[in-house]
């Protein structure tokens, strides 16, 4: 590292989990960012910051002024902007040595099969089954890490799988991706604004300890949180043997 990279992560460098080894492979590390709204903008700026080196975005959508309630990474006169090109300035703003990659796409499998296996880490900020069953079966194909958060009016999940471990559940152990889903919504349904942000730390949080070893990840349990009484509950996952998707028979 740099001088200027010492002191500018020197607080992450302080702690004993991380150090200059730890800082060092976050440096390394490339995140691939699936979806730059409310989740997406904690997760871009806190990686960002954290000086991991390589981010890809990846959002099909442009800002619009409903966004700016909770995406902090947009701002009003980057309305009609690409979201991924606005999270990208927004993270440079913070930090120019980032190497941020825009792809102003819909995640489908073609896309995901080409950039899943460069990432170091996946993380699925998107607001749709169909995008997370498919983030979810490529990180299962290549073997990578994925970090998932989900946040509807008052309530916020997150969860970690890594198909590297064994006993790892994958997102399809819980949610068949044959099931039907009513999609809810934040356009018809709302949502509270800090809690994309409470979740979408979170989700950079696992992230950052994935990238660096500062502490395993919270891989095989469900974090839920009620924003109405901010009382947090959790659920032990198990990987299903007959899950379609990284089960023993999987199609």
């Amino acid at each position: 590292m740099t001088d200027e990279q010492l002191l500018r992560y020197s607080r992450h460098i302080l702690l004993d989990e991380v150090g200059i080894e730890g800082q060092e492979r976050v440096l390394a590390g490339h995140a691939l960012v699936i979806g730059a709204g409310g989740l997406g903008s904690p997760v871009a700026l806190y990686l960002g910051s954290a000086g991991v080196g390589r981010i890809t975005l990846v959002d099909h959508d442009v800002v619009d002024l409903t966004n700016l309630q909770r995406q902090i990474a947009h701002t009003t006169d980057r309305v009609g902007l690409p979201k991924v090109e606005s999270t990208a300035q927004a993270v440079h703003a913070i930090n120019p040595d980032v190497v941020v990659t825009t792809l102003q796409q819909r995640a489908d499998e073609a896309l995901l099969d080409e950039w899943v296996p460069q990432a170091t880490v996946v993380l699925d900020c998107s607001d749709n089954y169909r995008t997370r069953h498919a983030v979810n079966a490529a990180c299962v194909r290549h073997r990578k890490p994925l970090v998932a958060g989900a946040v509807i009016r008052f309530d916020g999940q997150i969860m970690v799988f890594d198909p590297r471990q064994a006993t790892s559940p994958c997102y399809a152990c819980l949610f068949a991706p044959q099931a039907e889903f009513e999609e809810v919504l934040c356009s018809t349904m709302g949502v509270f604004a800090p809690l994309v942000g409470v979740i979408g730390a979170m989700q950079a949080t696992e992230a950052l300890k994935l990238l660096s070893g500062a502490a395993p990840a919270m891989v095989g349990r469900m974090l839920m949180l009620d924003g109405r009484s901010m009382e947090w509950s959790a659920m032990n996952l198990s990987r299903d043997a007959a899950c379609s998707v990284c089960g023993e028979h999987a199609t």
